[in-house]
């Protein structure tokens, strides 16, 4: 992976979380949390999940390595996670914008939550958070028109 397509990665990423979030606007609040039965109860918990997947992978990229995910009831409703998850999208994308072809293909040590070592390049974990958040966004597609609301 290069720079520019590490970059049209995060395009696509972005572009397509807002296209779930707008769909997920259509919906009440006791469908956003209602439980569901897929990996995640509710569309809430699995956006957060997401959005706490990528938070996660950010804080390794930058030397921290937190120890566990985010509770969903730091997020009381779909707005507080979306506005997290902007803010987010802009220090990863002032991140992956600063890094050159070295910087992509460097590999980065940090701790798995459980404590133990890892090491992976960095533009195999920027992969890995886009393709998590592919996996989750085809659950909330399903679990929203489960619902009987208008899918992305």
């Amino acid at each position: 992976m290069n720079p520019q397509d590490a970059l049209i990665l995060l395009d696509y990423h972005y572009w397509a979380r807002d296209r779930v979030h707008d769909a997920i606007d259509a919906l009440s609040l006791e469908q956003y949390t209602r439980a569901l039965g897929s990996s995640f109860t509710s569309v809430h918990e699995t956006v957060v999940h997401t959005y706490s997947a990528e938070w996660n992978w950010y804080l390794r990229w930058t030397g921290a390595s937190p120890a566990s995910m985010l509770d969903p009831k730091t997020f009381p409703d779909r707005w507080s996670v979306r506005r997290a998850w902007i803010d987010q999208e802009a220090k990863v994308r002032g991140f992956v914008g600063g890094l050159d072809q070295q910087g992509l293909d460097r590999r980065l040590d940090y701790k798995l939550m459980n404590g133990e070592a890892a090491q992976s390049v960095f533009w195999h974990m920027l992969q890995h958070v886009v393709n998590h958040a592919t996996y989750h966004r085809g659950q909330i597609t399903t679990m929203i028109r489960q619902l009987g609301a208008p899918a992305p």
